[in-house]
């Protein structure tokens, strides 16, 4: 594999970090705030999209497992998903109330929002699974799979960093060009966002199609004969790779510092003498570069980490530090924003450790269900994958309309004023419930986590082991 086929990969990466990014962080406030559905619906739709996408996530796994394309088992895909994602990221960030007016009843809105948000998230997976599954046909060794993978999702995770940035300028931005206040100004900064993100995302997301091969000999799916254990039975049966998946659940509680954020800024953590949209963006813009350096201070560190530690070792620290670093900044509290900036930086690590090391344990993980069955279900295992980072995005953005719900927070008054209500106005109730969201939440997740890893031992001999057999069989095909 050429370094030109590696960067294009990372390319691939960063662009689809874009896309993801701007939908996950931004959703539920756009819908809140924005279309100002109501929390209860938008509860509804973030958790009834979750249970369709477990069915959807290994219905798509298991077919490209079946399925042998002449322009690769994973890249085919690659040529086609692009264009309907864009198509589809801008969809959900166009509020029909605000171009409509009256004509637009409410009713209206949840069908439009429901439709594009569910579409969405199936489109996605389309591209999703067979884009992380990749690297297992791209290069057979698992360390320079493994650094392949944490470059890549270093790629991604900085990719992601890009909507949010554009969100911190794109307010004072559209405001000196003349938009117009309020919630005009927030649908035009969405629109453009998503605009410039998915354009330069999705071309960077195609490119990776034409330029990557997939030359390793992965065992082609048979038909199953009668006795011999369904796909999703051999996916249970992987204890390696279960284990990943339910430290990818309990860790869920670390996408809140993310998603959260710009509701933190909304109504948890106000700037004394700043106007409120620039307090919120301060906010935000805080928020997001403390994280960016934790997160990606660690996405870069990984690849060298993993030669001299195993990636147990690495989680392990990541999430005792995540958890300690959460609790301790509930107790500095939400008075002063730039008091909790070394905090969110230490919390912010094991979001980088967790999204580039627990792809390369799933590739692991499928190296063992190969050696031990023969078969190598990559599609369906991906899935899992696929499934556990949009099920923790979607746990996230559930407990923040939680939090809208449980405080009683009504946003449709505070629009009447033009949204000249601030964090610094809120009652101590609402700010400290959504300031938990940054801090207890992860914290509590991030030590949940570490029991499945507990269990976890596919690693040192073992990991050893069935690498250099799985190797010979390999080498044996071949010829």
């Amino acid at each position: 594999m050429g370094k030109k086929e590696s960067r294009s990969y990372y390319a691939g990466a960063l662009g689809q970090g874009m896309i993801y990014a701007v939908m996950s962080s931004y959703i539920a406030d756009f819908y809140l705030n924005v279309m100002q559905l109501t929390p209860i619906f938008v509860l509804l739709l973030m958790l009834l999209a979750r249970v369709w996408d477990a069915v959807n996530d290994p219905l798509m796994g298991t077919l490209m497992d079946r399925r042998e394309p002449k322009r690769g088992k994973m890249r085919s895909y690659l040529y086609v998903v692009p264009w309907p994602v864009i198509l589809l990221t801008l969809a959900l960030f166009v509020a029909p109330n605000y171009f409509l007016g009256a004509a637009v009843t409410p009713v209206m809105l949840m069908v439009y929002a429901g439709v594009t948000y569910v579409a969405w998230g199936m489109v996605y997976t389309v591209g999703d699974i067979p884009f992380w599954s990749l690297p297992s046909a791209m290069v057979a060794e698992p360390m320079a799979r493994g650094r392949l993978i944490s470059v890549a999702r270093t790629a991604n995770g900085i990719g992601s960093a890009v909507p949010m940035a554009l969100f911190m300028l794109g307010g004072p931005l559209l405001k000196r060009l003349g938009f117009a206040e309020g919630m005009r100004l927030e649908q035009a900064r969405y629109f453009v966002i998503a605009l410039l993100v998915t354009v330069m995302g999705g071309l960077l997301y195609f490119q990776t199609a034409t330029k990557v091969r997939e030359r390793v000999a992965l065992p082609k799916t048979a038909k199953r004969t009668p006795g011999e254990p369904m796909a999703l039975t051999l996916i249970l049966r992987n204890k390696p790779l279960m284990l990943v998946v339910a430290m990818g659940v309990l860790s869920a509680g670390r996408y809140m510092l993310s998603v959260a954020s710009v509701h933190v800024g909304r109504y948890s953590i106000g700037i004394a003498g700043k106007e409120i949209q620039s307090s919120i963006s301060l906010v935000s813009l805080v928020f997001q570069a403390s994280l960016a350096v934790g997160s990606f201070g660690a996405m870069l560190l990984v690849p060298m980490l993993i030669n001299r530690f195993q990636y147990k070792q690495l989680l392990l620290f990541a999430c005792l530090l995540g958890g300690a670093s959460g609790l301790a900044m509930y107790f500095v509290g939400y008075g002063n924003i730039y008091a909790l900036i070394p905090l969110l930086i230490l919390s912010a690590i094991p979001t980088g450790v967790i999204n580039t090391v627990s792809y390369a344990m799933v590739a692991d993980a499928l190296d063992f269900m190969e050696w031990k069955t023969g078969q190598r279900k990559n599609g369906l295992g991906n899935a899992c994958q696929s499934f556990v980072n949009k099920l923790g995005n979607a746990l996230a953005t559930s407990g923040v309309v939680l939090a809208y719900i449980v405080l009683r927070l009504d946003v449709s008054s505070m629009m009447k004023k033009d949204m000249n209500v601030g964090a610094l106005d809120m009652a101590a109730n609402v700010r400290g419930g959504f300031f938990a969201l940054v801090s207890v939440v992860p914290a509590v997740s991030m030590l949940l986590c570490v029991i499945p890893l507990l269990f976890y031992d596919l690693q040192g001999k073992k990991k050893e082991q069935v690498t250099a057999e799985l190797a010979a069989r390999r080498q044996e095909v071949e010829g």
